[in-house]
């Protein structure tokens, strides 16, 4: 099982990510992402679902017409690890398009 960052690690990966910021109450780091339309917006969430899953790390996200939010916690350690800041990453990677 992987550990937990501590805060000041946390804080410091957040900085190298861009929009990415902390929920204490989900114990999670998180990102909207708003899309021109529908079908952009599932585009990049089938994109993220391939990482993931080769990753074997999932996200908890949901979505609503042009707009996906994505948070990520690794449940079994009970908070953010380096496993959330990799795939974290590897979503800002795919240059989603995205209107913000």
């Amino acid at each position: 099982m992987p550990d937990t960052l501590s805060d000041d690690q946390r804080s410091e990966a957040l900085e190298g990510l861009d929009g990415w910021s902390y929920d204490a109450a989900a114990n999670a780091i998180g990102k909207d992402f708003r899309f021109e339309d529908f079908g952009a917006a599932f585009a990049f969430m089938t994109r993220v679902a391939l990482i993931a899953e080769k990753s074997g790390h999932h996200p908890d996200w949901s979505n609503v017409y042009n707009r996906v939010s994505i948070r990520l916690s690794t449940h079994d350690a009970g908070g953010v690890t380096d496993k959330d800041i990799g795939l974290a990453t590897r979503i800002d990677a795919l240059d989603p398009q995205v209107s913000a």
